[in-house]
């Protein structure tokens, strides 16, 4: 007897046999032990998973001579006949080369006529999308009010192109793509009838390689075995397709996690001079990707693994990439450019991240995670000044230059006993409130820090804003600003003020702090001029580059670009 390859050899014969589509064939035995046999069926899938051999089952099923049964017998003339495809009553037509409304015709005329053995006469159209509108139509009417004995079977990989018309007078059946652990099953089975030597990981490398296509994986196995003889091991499996060790897979995605750019291109290299596929490698690599992000949205994050946004990114980033490499000649050079920008990806800092960061230094709350790039390394903030630093503040320097007038000096707060931490909590914190709230609390930026000790921050208040203080004193504001010091420090903190003699310079909270320039020249802080020959009623609009002097001294933004490790360009 002529050999014969395992796809045929090894094609189910039973109902019981059809492997990963068990929503199907109890169905279909259901229907018929109940009798409840449609006219029309129509099984839909992707090539390789059984859409044929199981309308040949059905065929069997129904014209078995113990039939109709569930169990055929395949022993009987009708049963080996329909396996064989010689059945006189089980017309299997090719709808890609029957397609026309002159070969519907004769079906119909056919139609009327008895079976030659069975009970049914059936008709079987492979690939019945390819048919033109005019077969479709020509066919409607019978399909519709078929003979009692005749039974129509539709296998499709395309049912979108099937008319609605022809699907709304079917069963449809949709088989899906086979498991890789029931193909790599069926695979043992089969080596161990051939009496073959199968690693296990070998056929689920197999298994993995045929994409749920239990036909393929068949194909496969027999070429494998032609290649290797009896015994067959994981390595062979490997070579021969040219897939990628799941080893080397892990240590691709740990370089490109690691921004290990000569790595991850030195492995594509190997695996290029190795003869792997590398649009299949891309594949799995998509694959990996995609394992993360499930195992991330369920709560189960792969240390070292970017959080979901950035595998989001890099699984759009590379299904792109394989639908442009699959037409590509040199499939190398696309392959390592989509790790380089990969990279490059995992390294850009968002809109998002940079949103969120800012939201962060604005409220005071910890710096999330992933919104610094990994291979900038986060900068260190600096050093806490010495104490002495409480005296040595730029309002309590020596006189300005001679064109302005000298103004009284203000009085040398104490040096506190503890760090200069608090001071920069207290000034980090009214900047915020008197950017937040102006009309509550921007008068405070002139303020003075003078000492911290036991949970209480003492301010120096300057005369001038006595106003402001006796009513802040019975203000619900000051509950809101002991709060803020509570959450700076990390404890109970107390608020205590005392009204100093001094006065407010414009050239200092100008240049210090722009953003208290209108409390400065409100009625209620009255102002000495700095300039002889400028008016006190004028307000001279700031240079550019002062402008752009503040913006770039700001503290929110020298902290985010600190953060990020990034600078301000100016085009």
């Amino acid at each position: 007897m002529s050999y014969r390859v395992f796809a045929r050899k090894y094609r189910p014969q039973g109902f019981d046999e059809v492997v990963g589509q068990e929503h199907v064939t109890r169905t279909l035995q259901n229907a018929i032990t109940q009798q409840r046999l449609a006219q029309a069926y129509l099984f839909v899938g992707p090539r390789g998973i059984g859409k044929t051999s199981t309308a040949r089952i059905l065929a069997k099923a129904l014209n078995c001579i113990n039939g109709p049964t569930p169990t055929p017998c395949g022993k009987c003339d009708a049963c080996k006949e329909i396996a064989e495809g010689n059945s006189l009553d089980v017309l299997e037509i090719d709808g890609a080369s029957n397609n026309s409304v002159e070969h519907v015709r004769e079906l119909r005329e056919n139609v009327a006529y008895a079976p030659a053995r069975g009970p049914y006469k059936i008709y079987l159209i492979d690939e019945v999308h390819m048919l033109s509108t005019a077969a479709f139509n020509a066919l409607l009417k019978t399909l519709e009010e078929p003979p009692a004995h005749v039974k129509f079977i539709f296998a499709t990989t395309e049912a979108q192109k099937l008319p609605a018309t022809i699907t709304s007078r079917c069963q449809r059946f949709d088989l899906r793509r086979i498991s890789t652990e029931a193909i790599a099953a069926h695979l043992l089975k089969i080596a161990d009838a051939e009496k073959v030597q199968l690693d296990a990981k070998a056929a689920n490398a197999i298994a993995r390689g045929a994409e749920g296509g239990l036909r393929d994986a068949e194909s496969m196995l027999d070429q494998i075995i032609a290649f290797c003889g009896d015994n067959v091991t994981f390595e062979d499996v490997l070579n021969i397709f040219g897939f990628t060790a799941p080893e080397t897979l892990a240590k691709l995605c740990e370089a490109i996690f690691a921004a290990d750019t000569p790595g991850a291109l030195r492995i594509i290299h190997e695996q290029n001079e190795g003869g792997k596929d590398l649009l299949r490698l891309l594949a799995e690599l998509t694959a990996s990707l995609r394992d993360l992000l499930v195992a991330a949205a369920t709560g189960n994050q792969t240390p070292g693994a970017p959080p979901p946004p950035r595998l989001l990114e890099l699984l759009e980033h590379f299904s792109a990439v394989e639908s442009r490499m699959r037409w590509a000649p040199d499939k190398k050079l696309h392959m390592e450019v989509a790790v380089i920008k990969a990279i490059h990806l995992l390294n850009q800092a968002t809109l998002d991240d940079v949103l969120d960061t800012l939201g962060a230094i604005h409220s005071g709350d910890p710096i999330p995670r992933s919104s610094a790039p990994k291979a900038t390394p986060r900068a260190t903030p600096p050093a806490a000044a010495p104490a002495s630093r409480v005296a040595e503040t730029p309002r309590q320097q020596s006189a300005p230059p001679p064109a302005a007038r000298t103004l009284e000096p203000a009085p040398t707060a104490p040096a506190s006993t503890s760090s200069s931490e608090p001071l920069d909590i207290w000034e980090a914190l009214i900047n915020r409130l008197a950017h937040d709230s102006p009309m509550k609390f921007q008068w405070l930026a002139t303020s003075r820090f003078s000492t911290f000790e036991n949970g209480e921050f003492k301010i120096l208040i300057p005369s001038a804003h006595r106003s402001h203080t006796e009513n802040f004193i019975w203000a619900d504001s000051r509950k809101t600003l002991e709060a803020e010091l509570t959450k700076a420090i990390g404890k109970k903190a107390r608020f205590a003020f005392e009204i100093a003699d001094f006065d407010v310079p414009v050239s200092e909270t100008v240049e210090e702090a722009p953003h208290i320039a209108a409390v400065i020249t409100s009625p209620t802080a009255p102002v000495e001029k700095t300039v002889a020959d400028a008016p006190a009623e004028k307000t001279e609009e700031k240079p550019a580059a002062e402008s752009e002097a503040d913006f770039r001294n700001d503290p929110l933004i020298k902290k985010a670009l600190e953060i990020f490790g990034r600078e301000i360009q100016t085009t």
